[in-house]
């Protein structure tokens, strides 16, 4: 097994966010390969949030964030297992850095599951229209509006959007890191973004 040097293991942290032993050992199993040991760990985050997925997330925090200029301003409420993770660092950045991503990114939903149906089905209606003015037969028609609905929901909803600090993961992505490095179930409960005359 190659020798795995400390400015790597560093730069797989500054990337996930995960503790050194984490990242040394993801390092050491893709034998030095960052890209390939990125997507170790959200193996491992995606693992241990679906083994917690029953555990009861009755703790938590609410955070609140206004932007420069006081024009946006965003709320948000994190669940999880324990005070004690409730309170601790990472959660608490986690839950600075989404905020910050919500001001900038203007999701309407937090998951597919939330979106309004009369708001996806008139955003279908009009996809389908422009597909068939543009004079696609019928049967293409429903796959391409199958992938335009995903990529709407990529747009619109919190857990599908790309992350504002690093597009190579989206925000699930970034949950289930910080749940590998917990080892507890975090939800994004809720939030709520305000800006000075968007209702």
């Amino acid at each position: 097994m190659a020798k795995i040097d400390m400015a790597l293991i560093q730069k797989l942290r500054d990337i996930t966010g995960l503790g050194m032993m984490d990242c040394k050992k993801a390092l050491e199993e893709s034998n030095g390969d960052v890209e390939k040991a990125v997507e170790l760990l959200r193996k491992k985050g995606a693992a241990v949030a679906s083994k917690r997925a029953d555990k009861n997330t009755a703790e938590g925090l609410v955070h609140a964030y206004i932007h420069p200029g006081a024009r946006v301003g965003v709320m948000i409420e994190i669940n999880c297992e324990t005070d004690f993770v409730a309170n601790s660092e990472p959660v608490k950045k986690f839950a600075a850095d989404i905020c910050m991503h919500i001001a900038a990114m203007k999701p309407l939903y937090l998951a597919p599951e939330d979106v309004d149906t009369t708001f996806i089905e008139k955003e279908k209606s009009i996809f389908a229209e422009q597909l068939k003015a543009s004079g696609k037969p019928e049967k293409v028609i429903a796959s391409i509006l199958e992938g335009k609905v995903n990529k709407l929901y990529d747009e619109v909803c919190l857990l599908r959007q790309k992350f504002v600090k690093d597009d190579k993961m989206n925000v699930q992505d970034l949950l289930n890191n910080l749940m590998a490095k917990t080892g507890e179930r975090i939800q994004i409960k809720r939030f709520a973004r305000y800006e000075i005359g968007v209702y």
